[in-house]
Order: structure tokens, then C-alpha cells, then sequence
């Protein structure tokens, strides 16, 4: 006997959920919001994420900085100049018309929830935006040997860097900053790719 086939999609599902999670957290993103979010029942919840809310946030973790990595690696690879990318990329954390400034970066808002009272997820937030990190420096190192960017730093410090700088506007932006003010702050800290 084969058991019960799924009656949803599940990266679909788990996409809905991820909404509620970036919005709420963990801890205040309720059972029956979820629920009703993803449009499934808690019989059909509990048959698929036996591991229950937890196990659906890790995945909700794992599929939205999948989804994020892949687009960003994509964007890289198709760029004429993967620096004027790398900028063009943290400006557009200035746009007031990104939908997702007053949320943060679920990544981020993950590690700083959940970094006391899990360590499993803990190490699990900070892999994936170790792998952010990566991409950027792997960026900087193929832009310095093909003559895009001129700088003594090394690639290493720039990528921490500019991972810092990824987590940090993420935070400041949550402040309502205005967009001429986190822009002017982004040009400012990106003076390093020049």
C-alpha cells in the first residue's frame, strides 16, 4: 500500500508558509495561520511535516534561500559585469517599492530569532547565508582576474563584508529609513568595489 498521495504542492505550500514565517517568526506565526495560509487541513499537515511547525520552517528556510542563491548565481553568470550586479543588487534594498522592505531578510530575521533557542536551525540560517558569502567572494575573485576591480583587499574580506553589509541594511531598512538615506549608506559601503 502505497499511503495517501499528496493533495497539494508542496514547494507551493511551503512557499505560503515561508510569508507567514518572514512576517511573524517563528514563535508567533501560529498553527491555524499556516494552515490557512497554505490551504490544507492539519490531517494533510501533520501526514506530510511529521516533524510539524518546526520541520516546516526549515524547509521554509531552505527553499526560500535556495530559490534566492539560485537567482542571484543566475544573475551573475548572465551579467556582462558581475560587480555593476553586486551594486545594482544591494541598491535595490533602498527601492520603497520593494515589497519586502519592512520584512527584512527572512535569513536574517531567522538567525537572530532563533540563535538562543535552537542550535540546529541556528547552524542551519547561518550555512545558508555562509553560502551568500560565497557567492560573493567568489564574484570579487572572478572580477579581479578579469580586470573589473582593482583593489589589494582580499576577496575573502570584501565578501565578508559585503555579507555584513547584506544583513546590516536589512536591519536598518526595518527602521523606515528613508530611501535617499540607505542609498547614500549603500554608496558608502560599496566604495570598497571600486
Amino acid at each position: 500500500m502505497a499511503g495517501r498521495p499528496k493533495i497539494f504542492d508542496e514547494q507551493e505550500v511551503i512557499a505560503k508558509a515561508s510569508n507567514i514565517f518572514w512576517e511573524k517568526g517563528y514563535e508567533a506565526a501560529s498553527s491555524e495561520e499556516l494552515l490557512k495560509a497554505m490551504g490544507i487541513g492539519k490531517g494533510s499537515f501533520y501526514l506530510f511535516f511529521k516533524g510539524g511547525k518546526k520541520e516546516l520552517y526549515e524547509k521554509s528556510l531552505k527553499q526560500y534561500a535556495n530559490n534566492l542563491l539560485s537567482s542571484i548565481r543566475k544573475d551573475i553568470s548572465e551579467s556582462d559585469n558581475p560587480i555593476e550586479y553586486l551594486k545594482k543588487f544591494f541598491f535595490q534594498l533602498a527601492d520603497t517599492t520593494n515589497i519586502h522592505k519592512a520584512k527584512g531578510c527572512f535569513m536574517g530575521n531567522a538567525l537572530v530569532e532563533m540563535a538562543t533557542k535552537d542550535e540546529y536551525t541556528k547552524q542551519l540560517v547561518a550555512g545558508l547565508l555562509n553560502e551568500l558569502e560565497i557567492i560573493f567572494i567568489n564574484t570579487v575573485e572572478k572580477a579581479k582576474e578579469d580586470n573589473l576591480l582593482m583593489t589589494n583587499k582580499s576577496s575573502k574580506l570584501i565578501g565578508s563584508h559585503l555579507l555584513n553589509l547584506w544583513n546590516g541594511l536589512n536591519v536598518t531598512r526595518r527602521m523606515d529609513a528613508d530611501d535617499a538615506s540607505l542609498e547614500a549608506l549603500i554608496k558608502f559601503n560599496l566604495e570598497i568595489l571600486t
